[in-house]
């Protein structure tokens, strides 16, 4: 069983299709990338697995179920962009909302969520910061406090929407070292990448998407020239073996 299966998922914002008969297959326990230029549909995809936008066409199962929000195997990180980050709470409190798939939404968290939820904000170096109002932290500490959230969520599947966007390198490096471990967990991790230079440092799994799937597979068989420069229209310079610029 995959952990993550889509077939011919179409999605349209007024009338006008953004993805177009998307499918792919995930395995459990990969770290997986989500490439494709900018308007490829990329945060659509996630949305749409996860029912946050309506579907026109499609069928998705997650780990072998069709997806429910109550679903506690599955955790989302958003972009940071689309969160308030002025909503009065501080960071401990975010990390709790984590828990509330085991706790229930109209239950106070027990001693025992506090010290998990503690602990997630510790994995992700952000425990000295658990009564610090979210709104006053940075933009990296702001995206580890949503990922220690995630975590204490203890799903099996992790969806993250560009979680090294606007970050400093030590987050980014603390943020993808967390990532393997929880791979190597067993855990299925999804991530929306544009930084062609990680890609693969990063994944060992990769779907190539603009609007529809170019190619999905171990990155080392999808990261190619020839398929990157289909998925981006012609719009890469590839320096040498390291180095892609995009147009």
């Amino acid at each position: 069983m995959s952990a993550i299966d889509v077939k011919d998922l179409t999605v349209a914002y007024h009338k006008k299709p953004v993805l177009m008969d998307v499918a792919f297959s995930t395995p459990k326990g990969k770290l997986m990338g989500i490439v494709g230029p900018n308007g490829a549909g990329k945060s659509t995809l996630i949305k749409a697995v996860l029912g946050l936008i309506p579907k026109a066409s499609g069928n998705v199962k997650i780990l072998g179920e069709g997806y429910s929000p109550k679903n506690k195997k599955v955790g989302y990180v958003p972009q940071r962009g689309s969160v308030d980050w002025d909503f009065p709470t501080n960071a401990l409190d975010v990390v709790l909302m984590g828990r509330y798939g085991h706790v229930g939404w109209f239950k106070r968290p027990s001693k025992k969520d506090v010290e998990i939820a503690l602990d997630c904000l510790d994995k992700v170096g952000m425990k000295e910061y658990s009564d610090r109002q979210i709104s006053q932290l940075s933009g990296g500490q702001q995206q580890r406090v949503f990922l220690a959230r995630a975590l204490a969520q203890d799903a099996e599947v992790y969806f993250m929407d560009e979680p090294f966007v606007g970050v400093d390198a030590a987050t980014e490096k603390a943020i993808i070292a967390l990532l393997n471990e929880l791979k190597e967990a067993g855990k299925t991790v999804l991530v929306v990448h544009h930084d062609l230079q990680t890609v693969k440092e990063y994944f060992d799994w990769l779907l190539l998407l603009n609007k529809k799937t170019i190619a999905v597979g171990p990155t080392e068989e999808v990261f190619t020239s020839e398929l990157l420069q289909k998925t981006y229209g012609g719009k890469l310079t590839f320096l040498d073996q390291s180095t892609i610029v995009t147009q």
